[in-house]
């Protein structure tokens, strides 16, 4: 996501399903890493679902996952709506998830995925989704977090900077984070890297896996 992506508003499609431009570029790169590194028939989390494009996306592009959308409670009707569309019944009924919360409203899921989130909220709420993460994902389950990171304190692009002041107006707790204190939070959590994959528009995939028999 550059600057210009994170400023463009949601729109109505004529069907009446909102439309976010990012994900319409995103999406064909991002199931791409998708089909090559969830295992088959992985329940999957996704944390900010947002417009609900992706959820539809992959439930119909990776046919062996079931997809379990989340966010706040305005964003549901939306979501539902490309449910609706998609008619897929890999592609569960939305649910109303707040990061912050002690208590997520899902027991146990292979993976976790989350999209353009972590550098819309503060480090605090990055720490309480990286917990409830680590307690509702399986021993040795993977988590999928896409998005711009900075690396040795340095922004790797204009877009990412313009990007970086345009949270900061909007929140200034928000803002891209740095890639080794994201990698140091989540193993604080019982989550260690994996990998790190280049995408589209200087943005990037961490793949998290969680340590074996971790406790709470």
């Amino acid at each position: 996501m550059t600057g210009t992506d994170a400023q463009a508003s949601v729109k109505q499609s004529d069907s009446e399903l909102p439309i976010a431009e990012s994900c319409l570029r995103n999406q064909k790169p991002i199931a791409e890493v998708l089909h090559a590194e969830l295992p088959k028939h992985s329940f999957v989390l996704e944390i900010g679902s947002g417009t609900g494009q992706h959820a539809a996306y992959f439930t119909s592009s990776l046919r062996n996952i079931t997809w379990q959308p989340s966010d706040v409670a305005e964003l549901l009707p939306g979501i539902k709506a490309w449910r609706e569309q998609s008619g897929s019944e890999k592609f569960l009924p939305p649910i109303v998830l707040d990061i912050t919360q002690t208590q997520w409203p899902v027991a146990e899921v292979d993976a976790v995925f989350c999209a353009n989130v972590v550098h819309f909220v503060g480090w605090s709420k990055v720490h309480s989704m990286l917990k409830g993460i680590s307690r509702v994902l399986k021993d040795n389950g993977l988590v999928f977090f896409y998005g711009p990171y900075n690396y040795d304190g340095k922004f790797t692009s204009d877009g990412n900077r313009e990007l970086d002041e345009w949270l900061r107006q909007r929140d200034a707790e928000s803002g891209i984070k740095d890639f080794e204190q994201v990698v140091l939070a989540a193993n604080k959590a019982g989550l260690n890297q994996l990998k790190d994959i280049e995408m589209p528009a200087n943005n990037r995939i961490l793949i998290l896996k969680k340590y074996e028999n971790l406790g709470d």
